[in-house]
């Protein structure tokens, strides 16, 4: 069993950056690949970064050089910094804890999720 709890979210104005963090329970969290997805009204959940036990890294597309995932096992978190964020980029995001890399699909456990507004 892994538990979740997001932190950061927030309103942030275009251009500007903003942190996420997702803390984990389990001694099992360095085995575990990790994520973030983000789920704008009327859209469905996207998948937006991950990374493996051992630091490799996925991005979506929409967030290639501007977002960056990392990971540190010793605390159990892993983050999600935001740079240059856009107005497209608001949405509920969620972190995920998943047995797959980089598809996320299997044994996924979620976080509860944080709202990130970017204004314009």
């Amino acid at each position: 069993q892994v538990q979740l709890v997001e932190s950061g979210g927030g309103l942030v104005q275009a251009g500007g950056s903003l942190r996420l963090s997702c803390a984990a329970s389990g001694r099992t969290f360095s085995s575990y690949a990790m994520g973030w997805f983000r789920q704008a009204p009327g859209k469905e959940r996207e998948r937006v970064a991950a990374i493996s036990w051992n630091g490799d890294t996925y991005y979506a597309d929409s967030v290639k050089g501007r977002f960056t995932i990392s990971r540190d096992n010793a605390r159990n978190t892993v983050y999600l910094q935001m740079n240059s964020p856009k107005p497209e980029d608001t949405a509920v995001y969620y972190c995920a804890a998943a047995l797959t890399f980089p598809t996320m699909k299997s044994g996924t456990y979620w976080g509860q999720g944080t709202q990130v507004t970017v204004s314009s």
